[in-house]
């Protein structure tokens, strides 16, 4: 903690402290159900009856009985009985081996044991094996694969595309829908799809009129309701590729997933950083310059007060990374988010803006100690950017299972004016100590004064 500290407060101290005049200090901080499908083409029948034998139901049991813990769905994708799905489905063993096992049923009834080759969790797929059982017959190992359809052939919009899996565990089924593109302003490839995904679908083949996967099945985006996303099929094929020889994964895989969590975030961040801010778009645009992010893999909304409110104005914007990476049942990390409040308190009245000002401030919450991360460390100081005097919060929560990787939170806040001021929070989750570090001085950075009231306020003060 005494390295966190120093590194904190060297970060502080590397921005100007504010004028001394400062008349307003704020307190310190302390599924929906999808719509039935509709009925199949006789495109979608053939297509399906061509795979059948290749689809799996992929169910994780407790060792101990035969309880389910979890059901979705996946797909053949070698004579050897390697067989691809989400990483979502299965990650309660890659976490907890010791506690959970795998099992397949196909459509024509066999079952059998599966063991994990590999993972992406960013791309929320995982390799599966077919494990032989003692004295049995070859099982599915032998049994034609499913083929990937070349990036060197890209669909195009509108095309009829076909989805199959086991939803809500009760029969295999094949949904019909159309490719609609990549999603606009997410970080990583999706496919958005127009078909109806539902619970137990997920890791199931996306094929195209020939049989061809094009994308594997995966759940909703983070804040998104009522639509459906794919893994574009290039990115299961490299799994396949690059781990077909793996070893069996038998420990918790809680270091390759830091591993893999740790290289995503330094893209993340880099990416991030690279972008310049927005030119402000609030109430700001006369007083403030605020980190407003391009909509490259964020999306931003802004709201407000009416024109004849009464009491204090507020506008608000509020950007979000759209889709988060799964880890377990009770962590999503590796994503963005961030709000700014422009507040007019003229109405008000110095006293009633200053008490209503405060509390904006006091409400945010840092979060608190838990079973996945540590409480909040924080640093608050008053520092200063182009003359603007603000009031910093940073705080650190470290993951305890996946040393390194840390929940950042900075909370700012202008003080220079009596009846006005802005309030921003920048949340990142899944980031390393440096990274932290330089995302936190990058969001101070975007703070200052507009152009227009750059040079007659560069002095600070109140106003």
């Amino acid at each position: 903690m005494v390295l966190v500290l120093q590194a904190l407060m060297a970060l502080f101290l590397s921005l100007p402290l504010p004028a001394s005049a400062q008349p307003v200090v704020p307190a310190a901080a302390s599924t929906v159900a999808q719509p039935p499908p509709a009925a199949v083409s006789a495109t979608a029948r053939r297509v399906y009856e061509a795979a059948r034998a290749q689809l799996l139901q992929i169910r994780t049991l407790l060792k101990s009985q035969d309880s389910q813990a979890s059901v979705g769905s996946g797909f053949l994708v070698s004579e050897d009985g390697h067989v691809l799905t989400n990483y979502h489905v299965i990650s309660q063993l890659a976490l907890e081996p010791e506690r959970y096992r795998l099992r397949y049923a196909s459509t024509d009834g066999q079952e059998g044991q599966l063991e994990l080759l590999d993972f992406d969790v960013r791309r929320d797929l995982a390799l599966l094996r077919v494990v032989a059982a003692k004295g049995a017959g070859p099982g599915l190992k032998n049994r034609a694969a499913l083929g990937f359809r070349s990036p060197a052939q890209p669909l195009a919009k509108g095309d009829r595309i076909y989805s199959m899996g086991n939803p809500h565990d009760v029969a295999f089924a094949v949904v019909e829908g159309n490719y609609n593109g990549l999603v606009e302003r997410s970080f990583d490839a999706l496919i958005y799809y127009s078909g109806s995904l539902n619970a137990g679908m997920s890791g199931g083949p996306v094929l195209d009129e020939a049989g061809r996967v094009v994308g594997v099945n995966v759940s909703a985006m983070f804040f998104a309701q009522q639509m459906s996303f794919l893994v574009p099929g290039e990115y299961a094929q490299a799994l396949l590729e690059r781990s077909r020889h793996a070893k069996p994964i038998t420990q918790p895989a809680w270091a390759r997933l830091r591993e893999q969590l740790l290289a995503y975030q330094e893209e993340l961040s880099a990416r991030f950083i690279a972008q310049p801010w927005q030119e402000p778009v609030l109430g700001s645009a006369d007083r403030y310059r605020l980190p407003v992010p391009q909509e490259l893999f964020m999306r931003c909304w802004g709201r407000g007060t009416p024109a004849d409110a009464k009491g204090l104005d507020f506008q608000r914007s509020q950007c979000r990374m759209e889709h988060a990476l799964f880890i377990n049942g009770g962590l999503q990390t590796g994503y963005l988010s961030m709000s700014h409040e422009v507040y007019e308190g003229e109405k008000l009245g110095v006293l009633r803006f200053a008490k209503q000002y405060s509390a904006s401030f006091r409400n945010e919450r840092m979060g608190r100690d838990d079973k996945v991360r540590t409480a909040p460390f924080c640093k608050e100081e008053f520092v200063s950017r182009e003359g603007l005097p603000l009031r910093a919060v940073i705080c650190l929560r470290a993951y305890r299972k996946l040393p390194g990787l840390h929940d950042l939170s900075v909370l700012v806040t202008t003080v220079d004016a009596s009846t006005q001021g802005a309030l921003g929070r920048f949340n990142a989750a899944g980031l390393s100590f440096d990274n932290a570090l330089k995302l936190s001085a990058h969001y101070l950075e975007g703070f200052g004064w507009t152009a227009k009231n750059k040079q007659q306020n560069s002095g600070g003060g109140a106003k």
